[in-house]
């Protein structure tokens, strides 16, 4: 955990009480096996101007504060927030996969799938409460596009048109329309993506391109060097010159891979804890949110911070086959798939927001 510096900074006897003969310099960390203090019963008076003695937890304490609470007589600090999904208003047009991007309230979600094999051109636009949908549809309907970008700002590439054509077609939207650009060197479907509308990264997906990574410049794209493992139904996150690649699905099965591009070449990170395809996603490549997803469905989240993924708490609705898009922070879930086989689509949306701060006490487990 570090040291503890000045008033913490002596000796803590084994009777749980503070010998504050000397309060300065460093405590190592050594001494303090896992941060146990929890039988801390008094604080000498020259500790007071260093850990605030209060009688309740204060309601907005700033993070990396600590105070002992002399009603519970438990030492606390300000740690990091904790995360939770809450229900949001539902999309106008219930799909399974649609594209995405923006942020938690200001969305974009385009094409999709309405039935099994039947995708749309309808695009919705969320402002953190509701979903407007806009007069400007997509001008190739597909299921499964990728995207990236902004509200008004975004790009949508690859997918899948019914009954059997693998896209690379790409269209940026403006706020207002959608207009054909040029497409993928590789058409594909299940590709992820992330990135903006002027500098978009596109890579795996499910056709024998499966490793294939492309750079969009805002009018063209160039292939890169390839994932080292190939898959499809995977996700994405961050921009084109620092991107996130986890999950997936290839003939080996569910994926937990995670890789980061580097704007040039990919390198193999920490896998996911949960092995899945088909998830939702946000975030950047050192701050990244993967949720949902299927292996079997699961709502299931967890956090990424640069090294390693952990688990934190779950969606309310359990689906495969959503998108996603904000931040690690403040991200949105939307659409998907109820149950895995005999798919229902679904318009569910969930807000996943961290708090500033969580309270908690210096414990011995």
């Amino acid at each position: 955990m570090g040291s503890l510096k000045r008033s913490l900074a002596n000796n803590i006897l084994t009777s749980g009480k503070f010998d504050a003969t000397d309060l300065t310099g460093n405590l190592p960390s050594s001494n303090i096996a896992n941060a146990s203090m929890t039988s801390i019963t008094a604080f000498p008076a020259s500790a007071g101007s260093a850990i605030a003695l209060v009688a309740s937890d204060p309601p907005s304490p700033t993070l990396g504060d600590v105070w002992y609470n002399t009603t519970s007589n438990a030492l606390k600090y300000a740690g990091e927030g904790v995360g939770s999904w809450a229900t949001g208003n539902n999309l106008n047009t219930a799909r399974g996969k649609p594209g995405g991007a923006g942020t938690q309230t200001a969305a974009l979600a385009f094409g999709g799938a309405t039935a099994p094999t039947t995708s749309t051109t309808a695009t919705e636009e969320y402002d953190g409460t509701n979903w407007a949908t806009s007069p400007g549809s997509m001008n190739t309907s597909r299921l499964n596009p990728a995207g990236c970008g902004t509200q008004t700002s975004a790009l949508a590439f690859g997918g899948f048109i019914p009954p059997g054509t693998l896209s690379a077609a790409t269209e940026e939207y403006d706020g207002a329309t959608w207009t054909s650009s040029n497409p993928l060197n590789t058409g594909r479907r299940y590709l992820a993506g992330c990135g903006t509308q002027t500098a978009g990264l596109a890579f795996g997906g499910l056709t024998t391109g499966d490793t294939a990574t492309e750079e969009y410049d805002g009018n063209s794209w160039t292939n890169s060097n390839n994932l080292n493992t190939g898959r499809g139904i995977l996700e994405g996150a961050g921009i084109q010159t620092a991107g996130l690649a986890f999950g997936g699905e290839n003939p080996g099965g569910a994926q937990g891979a995670t890789e980061e591009y580097d704007g040039t070449s990919w390198t193999n990170s920490n896998s996911l804890n949960t092995a899945r395809y088909d998830m939702g996603a946000a975030g950047t490549q050192t701050a990244a949110l993967a949720f949902g997803g299927a292996n079997p469905p699961t709502a299931a989240t967890e956090e990424y911070d640069g090294i390693s993924w952990t688990s934190t708490t779950n969606m309310a609705t359990t689906r495969r086959s959503l998108a996603g898009d904000g931040t690690q922070t403040a991200a949105l879930a939307f659409g998907g798939a109820i149950p895995v086989n005999t798919p229902a689509f679904t318009g569910a949306t969930e807000e996943w927001t961290v708090s500033a701060f969580s309270t908690k006490t210096i414990t011995t487990a």
